[in-house]
């Protein structure tokens, strides 16, 4: 396995009023939620990315403005055919 390394000022989480902690798990979650996103990882890869349960990381969606389903416009249409 390869590890990512993100250098930040220690301000940042206080600034944020939060743990270095939870400021590193937000940012690897924000990652992992832009790349499922933008259609790069499945929102299992993406919450193995993130290292947190599946149904956590759909369940947080919401939170980072990301739709937990992402529908192509096939899969569109083919739900709301007659």
């Amino acid at each position: 396995m390869r590890t990512l390394s993100v250098n930040y000022s220690k301000t940042i989480p206080a600034i944020l009023n939060i743990s270095p902690e939870s400021f590193e798990q937000e940012a690897k979650t924000a990652m992992a939620m832009k790349l499922y996103e933008m259609g790069r990882l499945t929102s299992g890869q993406a919450a193995s990315l993130a290292g947190i349960p599946r149904i956590t990381f759909l369940l947080s969606c919401e939170k980072f403005g990301v739709s937990s389903v992402i529908w192509d416009e096939d899969e569109i249409k083919a739900e709301f055919q007659e």
